[in-house]
């Protein structure tokens, strides 16, 4: 499981604030900004507040959370952001917003002008729904439920894949090789884009300089190009860094290729590489693959839950694989990368694996799961056969097959009250009596009649300390009654 308090960004929160999170992204130049959201659909921002990036509306820096209204109860499903930064995403409803650095046109409103509040980019798209979004250092780029791409922002370099360098105000499909094309995923680097199709085909464009295209050439591509070193392999997943390119093939490989300045790409060297190259990651099946446009460091978790990885880690280059103690790829980067940002949005389940012990006990008295019901009183408790033949040799008796209990779906008890009889079952779940002293009474006498011993003694010390002036008589005949071995002079003195 995710835990968000690695991110030192989220010291800002309290214990209870923190236990709240649903989904959040840590973004920023120097991972000071923050956005989250509750397990109630409330979204928060959080942070220093460059170019307006937390969406509040005014670029004060937030140190208590502060709610932005807006998106609250959207559901959001994607979420990205730019160098600036910019952010966008998506909610499950399809819709595109988007608010924050805005020189390029990145938000996609028709301005250069800044976004300080979420701007509802799908408004532009043509009713489009949206399912994923990314975001390069100052361009962003959506995939709508038919699998198209569109983009808009910085376009310097061909990025945003119109087939010039104009900079793009507002979101523009992203056709030529991709016209009949239906892409599955999208992914940024700084200054190039990527796209995936559903047969696991890859497509590139933008910048070239590194080779993180891989094309085999280092110019760059105005509009797709296929990526022609993995054909014949089916891709998918991929993931940019700031300049270069991880591909995960539906046989578990890893290939990369791009910029190797600090051994981001794993090969055991710094030479750039212009196509792609198989990395091994000891022989093992790799089933997720993580890099940032933020960073240049890489991660991959293989099928054994083992997490690797390399490139610039705390400022050192690693060029080979390295295996961490790490159970998620989240955390190589809440803890080595630079800036400690998120490389994608972060969704924290929490963690419900329950104890053999809390088990039992949830399922106690539980009408779900339950196979047996004694009505005392009137009320019925659901209990479990096996548990009860396990924890206790009374019902272990009961439950023979020339017992006529062992048929019944229902067990009448009229010997006991409903309070005693239910605690005594639920301490058969749980070992723990809870019950005031006067109850206790009735469950000595319960624990005496099915010769439970232990019971017997949690109900003397319930007596034992719940004893007062007022019912010190009755509490005491009890004891002497089922034979409590409850000494006088340790209460006594207390009734002075």
């Amino acid at each position: 499981m995710v835990d968000v308090g690695k991110w030192p960004v989220f010291s800002l929160l309290s214990p209870q604030e923190i236990k709240s999170i649903h989904q959040a992204c840590v973004f920023g130049t120097s991972a000071t900004e923050a956005i989250y959201v509750t397990k109630n659909d409330e979204v928060f921002a959080l942070g220093v507040n460059c170019s307006n990036c937390l969406g509040i509306g005014d670029g004060q820096n937030v140190v208590t959370p502060k709610k932005i209204e807006a998106l609250c109860g959207k559901k959001i499903i994607s979420l990205s952001y730019g160098s600036g930064p910019h952010i966008l995403l998506a909610t499950k409803d399809g819709e595109t917003y988007s608010w924050g650095l805005n020189s390029y046109g990145q938000l996609g409103n028709g301005t250069t002008g800044p976004g300080s509040l979420p701007f509802l980019v799908s408004s532009m798209f043509y009713d489009k729904k949206v399912i994923e979004v990314a975001c390069g250092s100052n361009h962003s780029m959506v995939l709508t439920t038919e699998g198209e791409v569109y983009s808009w922002g910085h376009n310097n370099c061909g990025q945003v894949g119109s087939g010039s360098t104009a900079s793009q105000a507002t979101p523009r499909r992203v056709t030529n090789c991709l016209q009949n094309k239906r892409i599955v995923a999208v992914a940024c680097g700084q200054i190039y884009s990527m796209a995936t199709s559903d047969n696991g085909e890859v497509y590139s464009w933008g910048y070239n300089g590194s080779g993180q295209l891989g094309t085999g050439i280092s110019g760059n591509h105005l509009t797709p190009c296929r990526v022609t070193g993995l054909q014949g392999i089916c891709v998918l997943q991929i993931v940019c860094g700031s300049a270069h390119t991880l591909a995960l093939t539906d046989e578990g490989l890893l290939y990369a290729w791009g910029a190797n300045t600090s051994g981001q790409l794993g090969i055991g060297n710094k030479i750039n590489q212009l196509v792609p190259v198989l990395i091994t990651v000891e022989k093992e099946r790799i089933v997720e693959i993580a890099a940032c446009h933020s960073t240049h460091t890489s991660a991959v978790k293989t099928q054994g839950g083992q997490v690797y990885m390399w490139g610039h880690c705390r400022g050192q280059p690693v060029t080979i694989p390295h295996l961490t103690h790490f159970s998620c790829t989240d955390d190589v980067f809440a803890c080595f990368a630079s800036p400690a940002v998120t490389w994608r949005f972060l969704s924290i389940e929490q963690d419900d694996h329950l104890t053999v012990a809390q088990s039992l006990h949830k399922e106690f008295d539980s009408l779900e799961t339950s196979d047996l019901k004694f009505c005392v009183e009137g009320k019925f408790i659901h209990v479990h056969k096996a548990v009860l033949k396990i924890r206790c040799e009374h019902f272990r008796t009961m439950f023979q097959s020339y017992w006529s209990e062992d048929e019944k779906e229902v067990i009448e008890i009229d010997q006991f009250s409903y309070s005693v009889y239910r605690a005594f079952l639920e301490y058969l779940y749980t070992d723990c009596v809870n019950l005031p002293p006067e109850d206790a009474i009735g469950l000595l006498d319960l624990a005496t009649s099915y010769c439970e011993t232990k019971v017997k003694k949690l109900c003397q010390e319930i007596i034992k300390r719940g004893i007062t002036v007022e019912n010190a008589f009755l509490l005491l005949s009890a004891a002497v009654r089922y034979d409590a071995k409850v000494k006088t002079h340790e209460f006594l003195p207390d009734l002075n």
